[in-house]
């Protein structure tokens, strides 16, 4: 394959804008770019709202942690 030197972005552009058409086979654009259904939907998804930047690597930290204890709590115990 001797094409296949493209950036991430490039390929998810390109699966969004396949997608993207009228009558596009949405799984079988993910089979062939070797995602899940799932993770091809998301992308679209995130376009649709955000455009390219929703295309763009997200952070996988969690916006919160609500089990975190309160600083205080966090000092008391390590005093």
């Amino acid at each position: 394959m001797p094409f296949k030197d493209k950036s991430a972005m490039k390929q998810r552009l390109e699966f969004v804008r396949l997608a993207s058409a009228e009558g596009a086979n949405v799984s079988a654009l993910c089979r062939r770019f070797g995602i899940g259904r799932t993770c091809g939907h998301k992308l679209l998804l995130r376009y649709r709202s955000e455009g390219e930047a929703g295309l763009a690597e997200q952070s996988r930290r969690p916006r919160s942690s609500p089990a975190q204890c309160a600083p205080e709590v966090e000092t008391a115990a390590l005093a």
